[in-house]
């Protein structure tokens, strides 16, 4: 488990959309993600994707602090999906985190129920995105992770299309 609480807040200025970022430390991928948090509305979708211990879940924790998630963030690797409350300026937020890491494909994430909860007013994060294609809509934010030298983190975040086009 990683603690909600163990991530600075952030004192970097707000996102901005298409970008890349170079993160030092796992402290700055989650300030990253607390930073995106704050802009998300209920109902987005943010695919994370990278190879294992990329730091996704790390990103996935900041964006739970940006979303007033106070308890504590795990991977959902066995349990596939994970619930949480929040309470923002936005209201209310039912926090969805995914780990698709499992699923063999869309088929797998439709027999778990997936298509309920991903098409809801809740805001979904999902981890391993690239494994379950068709439930990524083209207004999804996208955060890609590479590991880089030094263990620095790539961040790469961007959206296909604009927030008008979602709904």
């Amino acid at each position: 488990m990683i603690p909600a609480g163990n991530c600075r807040t952030s004192s970097l200025g707000p996102i901005t959309l298409p970008s890349v970022i170079i993160c030092s430390s796992s402290d700055e991928t989650c300030e990253q993600g607390q930073k995106l948090g704050k802009i998300l509305q209920k109902g987005d979708i943010v695919a994370l994707t990278g190879p294992l211990g990329a730091g996704k879940t790390c990103f996935a924790r900041g964006i739970a602090l940006g979303v007033g998630v106070n308890e504590e963030i795990c991977s959902p690797t066995y349990s596939i999906v994970s619930e949480h409350r929040g309470f923002s300026s936005n209201g209310n937020v039912i926090f969805y985190h995914i780990d698709a890491y499992r699923l063999r494909g869309d088929d797998d994430f439709i027999n778990i129920g997936g298509e309920e909860i991903l098409f809801t007013d809740g805001i979904s994060v999902i981890e391993w995105s690239e494994r379950i294609p068709a439930f990524i809509p083209p207004y999804a934010y996208n955060v890609d992770i590479e590991i880089i030298e030094d263990g620095k983190r790539l961040l790469k975040l961007y959206r296909d299309t604009l927030i008008q086009e979602k709904k």
